[in-house]
């Protein structure tokens, strides 16, 4: 039998639960890396600035907000974002955090980092 994992129903979706599962910065790169199309992605492909288990509490915090789905294939779980869901439940929210988290990434790319000449 296939191991599933919960997941909310969109109309349980908590706007408290999804803001405070946004407000972490390492969540808000996984959400902008879903969103440029990288669906059924695994967990060991993104490149977060944390330890494996620091990075399943995220994908976990994620799942249980109802930003994403996580289902196995095989030993890998992959993620994909929930974007139609959260855009029925609350319309532009999510589309709004992606584009001030790239604009911020952005950003952050083409300042000179202190120290260099």
């Amino acid at each position: 039998m296939a191991r599933e994992l919960p997941h909310p129903e969109v109309t349980t979706l908590s706007l408290d639960t999804v803001l405070a599962a946004l407000a972490d910065p390492v969540r808000r790169e996984i959400i902008a890396q879903l969103s440029q199309g990288h669906d059924d992605q695994a967990c060991i492909a993104f490149e977060l600035p944390v330890s494996k288990s620091t990075s399943t509490h995220h994908f976990r915090v994620l799942r249980e907000a109802g930003l994403i789905t996580q289902r196995y294939a095989g030993t890998a779980i992959l993620n994909t974002l929930r974007r139609q869901d959260v855009d029925t439940r609350f319309p532009g929210l999510l589309g709004a955090v992606i584009d001030a988290e790239c604009l911020a990434r952005d950003r952050s790319a083409t300042e000179p980092r202190t120290g260099d000449a």
